[in-house]
């Protein structure tokens, strides 16, 4: 099958492009490669894909919709896989108008190309952070979701919102995926488990927000992509879906932290902080629906991906210029 991806040189983008290309599906790839952290970083994952059999890159803006209009036109796509989005909880504190620009407008543009394209199924990535301050746990789908506490979740609840008017208007195929702080190689700058890793290396403090007391369902990389391929093309899905991929385990956040310091051999400094405007206490994901409709099934506790980060994190900085950004 030919498929979209979008964001494919992000974090989860990338990882999903490339299992696809590994078993012979043709991937155009398309990504802006913006500066929310470093470009390097988004051009070193690219290079992962380029030149391989099957891919095609491009680079744009989501919400140029000429350019989406004569890509659909040019690619008879299958399935689109809409992993593209501005993230981050605290970064839309001050920078609001980039995830307005992004997250919606960016969203409808693929919505209106893929209608027009009669594209049989539109898979996108929807967040956690949607359940905003619920404290029933662990997460369901069938939770209220009406509720954001950042502006970041508010965007992404407003994408399942217009996937559902798409489908209820126009019988486009949508399936959101409600993602539980992924982790693992080619990881993002901006997340804890990067975040730490370079403080402690480099001895300085890590700022531990909430004084510790925080939970969060860690997932790694390779289960996320799995449940994203089998999305995808799993049979039987309801015209309209949302369903939770994580790791159906929350992890203390002061259970990372000592994870990561004996995987490094450091002793962390630590600097606790109160918990941050936009931020929740704990997640915790409810996969019941995903393993009856995916097949879902997270294969890696926590203590084995650590290792398997830190051991990317290593090699990746080793090839890196005296003096680069992380």
């Amino acid at each position: 099958m030919k498929v979209l991806v979008t964001g494919s040189a992000g974090f989860i983008g990338n990882h999903v492009a490339d299992s696809l290309l590994a078993d012979g599906h043709p991937v155009v790839g398309f990504d802006n490669f913006n500066d929310y952290y470093p470009v390097a970083l988004k051009r070193a994952r690219e290079a992962r894909l380029r030149g391989r059999p099957g891919y095609d890159g491009v680079e744009g803006d989501l919400a140029d919709h000429a350019l989406l209009s004569r890509l659909f036109r040019e690619h008879r796509f299958d399935v689109v896989c809409h992993l593209a989005a501005q993230a981050g909880v605290r970064y839309s504190l001050t920078n609001p108008f980039v995830y307005q620009r992004s997250n919606l407008e960016g969203f409808l543009t693929i919505l209106e190309a893929c209608r027009h394209a009669r594209v049989a199924r539109l898979v996108y990535a929807s967040s956690s952070s949607v359940y905003g301050g619920n404290t029933k746990l662990p997460f369901s789908e069938s939770d209220p979701v009406d509720h954001p506490v950042s502006l970041y979740a508010a965007t992404k609840r407003a994408d399942e919102l217009m996937a559902h008017t798409y489908t209820h208007l126009y019988g486009l195929q949508t399936v959101g995926l409600r993602f539980f702080t992924v982790y693992g190689p080619w990881g993002r700058p901006d997340m804890a488990m990067w975040l730490f890793t370079e403080a402690m290396l480099a001895g300085r403090p890590i700022a531990v927000f909430n004084h510790g007391k925080m939970e969060r369902d860690f997932t790694y990389v390779d289960d996320i992509v799995r449940g994203v391929r089998a999305s995808l093309v799993a049979p039987g899905l309801e015209p309209y879906e949302v369903l939770n991929l994580g790791n159906h385990r929350p992890e203390n956040l002061m259970e990372l932290i000592r994870l990561l310091a004996t995987t490094l051999g450091v002793e962390p400094k630590l600097e606790f902080k109160p918990l941050q405007p936009g931020d929740v206490v704990a997640t915790y994901a409810d996969i019941d629906r995903a393993r009856a409709r995916l097949g879902f099934e997270p294969r890696t506790p926590l203590s084995e991906g650590v290792p398997r980060f830190v051991r990317w994190y290593r090699e990746y900085h080793d090839t890196q210029p005296p003096g680069s950004p992380s």
